[in-house]
């Protein structure tokens, strides 16, 4: 089969219990794959090949068998390396903790290895998981697969660029600010926010209520079928919920639905690549017969970074602190930076100003989507970030300058109003050459309409057959890449 590699999820289960195809042959072809293109992005912090191909022989002697067969039963998954595999490195991308091990899997990993999926790669991040950009001190810089000038996003950024090179059929990925839709959309991929409490996490940080784990894939239904398995109580976090996501598998028709178009969210200055892709997918959704109407909301850039970062003052600041206590020294200037922005918000703004603050936002945005099924805005307002970048100094979005470069992303309102659901799929191309995304989100725990409304998307603007050709590489990077023995 051509291209086997970038064979997606859902079709691969349905050949494999048809007999059509085994779980050795797809484990095999991107095992194939990753050695081939992997030293160009470097979107993998370790393999496990050698433990994946026995297991995707005991999943083909399964469906050989027959009976109940778990929902993931041999797929090739790739893990972020801040999702612990027991036994193996639960760094963070932090050279102080290279050597560290997980003591057990995390909740997410569980799940997968009871459904039958096979953990055949890791996938990298940027320290902590705390930038919009991949690269470590550690593991060294990933590369957008569509053009490696520039960078797959963050911090699931090597989960992206594995899905767009076809070195993972599907991947786990994590969100506190965008960290798994904003790859998703650099990397013309599908990512979900789940709301909080649906996906399990691991304590002290499951508390909270900004971040969530989930499922990265090429297609809407892969991402579904992920979100399925991982989803439901888990004794471990106690903010879980019961049940799973009511989540629809084939094409949803969006006949009849409302949608909110909000191009700017207030006042992010969105590219004007990125706004043309965003209202060519609102167009195609009214084709499709859904009512799609334009509104304004009454947000502002600087809002919204500074209760965002008042959160992170009191929350994720102070953990990555005690974490990396001693070994400051090894830290990126990112790592730094974000340390020393959520202990000024802290000290500028009690946790009482900022729960003010965010309940006021999810004020705004229900009030906002009343009389709407969902609302669809773009993902970043910037349609590129530099593969190496460190952005200290902010950002350049569409002719204005950005004190801090995450307000170039359009992403940390949905995780200040953490109950809604937010699905992030392809939009189009950016004049750059790598894709952008837009964010279909939900009213709180409404996941089975934002993944109706997706796999509409996906329907009328097919984007599954799109996928980079790994060359698109200026001439100074390539003479670069090539002299450090990189193809």
């Amino acid at each position: 089969m051509s291209e086997l590699h970038y064979l997606d999820a859902t079709t691969a289960l349905g050949m494999f219990r048809r007999r059509e195809l085994s779980p050795v042959e797809l484990m095999e072809a991107v095992i194939e794959r990753t050695e081939t293109v992997n030293g160009g992005i470097n979107a993998f912090t370790e393999t496990l090949f050698d433990e994946a191909l026995p297991a995707a022989r005991e999943a083909a002697a399964r469906y050989a068998r027959g009976g109940d067969l778990p929902p993931l039963l041999g797929l090739p998954i790739a893990t972020k390396e801040k999702h612990g595999l027991k036994g193996r490195t639960l760094s963070q991308g932090l050279v102080a903790r290279k050597n560290e091990r997980a003591p057990e899997n995390h909740p997410v990993v569980e799940r997968i290895l009871l459904g039958g999926g096979i953990i055949h790669a890791r996938t990298t991040t940027p320290e902590f998981s705390c930038a919009t950009v991949t690269h470590s001190t550690l593991w060294g810089v990933t590369r957008n697969p569509w053009n490696r000038q520039y960078s797959p996003g963050g911090s699931s950024g090597g989960a992206g660029a594995a899905l767009a090179a076809g070195i993972t059929t599907l991947a786990t990925a994590s969100d506190i600010a965008g960290s798994t839709r904003l790859p998703a959309s650099f990397t013309g991929n599908v990512g979900f926010k789940a709301p909080y409490g649906r996906i399990p996490g691991l304590p002290p940080l499951s508390a909270d209520h900004y971040r969530g784990d989930g499922p990265m894939s090429r297609t809407v239904a892969d991402a579904a079928l992920l979100a399925n398995v991982m989803a439901g109580l888990h004794p471990g976090d106690h903010t879980t919920l019961p049940g799973a996501p009511a989540l629809i598998p084939g094409p949803g028709s969006v006949v009849g639905l409302r949608i909110a178009l909000c191009m700017r969210l207030g006042n992010y200055s969105v590219a004007p690549d990125v706004e043309a892709n965003t209202r060519s997918v609102a167009a195609a959704l009214r084709e499709a017969g859904a009512a799609v109407e334009e509104i304004e909301l009454p947000w502002t850039v600087e809002d919204i970074s500074r209760t965002m970062f008042t959160h992170f003052g009191y929350l994720l600041g102070p953990a990555m602190e005690d974490e990396t206590a001693g070994s400051e020294d090894l830290l990126a200037p990112y790592t730094r930076r974000f340390m020393a922005d959520a202990r000024r918000a802290a000290g500028q703004n009690r946790f009482l100003d900022g729960v003010r603050a965010e309940t006021l936002l999810q004020a705004q945005l229900a009030a906002a989507m009343a009389g709407f099924d969902a609302l669809l805005c773009p993902a970043s307002a910037v349609p590129a970030l530099e593969a190496d970048g460190m952005y200290l100094d902010g950002i350049d979005s569409n002719g204005q300058r950005m004190e801090h470069y995450w307000q170039g992303h359009m992403t940390a309102p949905f995780n200040i109003a953490n109950r809604c659901p937010v699905l992030a799929v392809p939009s189009g191309m950016a004049d750059c050459g790598i894709p952008t995304g837009v964010q279909i989100v939900g009213h709180p725990f409404d996941d089975a309409t934002v993944f109706r409304v997706g796999a509409a998307v996906e329907a009328v603007l097919p984007w599954a057959d799109r996928h980079p050709t790994l060359l698109a590489c200026p001439d100074a990077l390539a003479a670069e890449l090539a002299a450090a023995g990189v193809s």
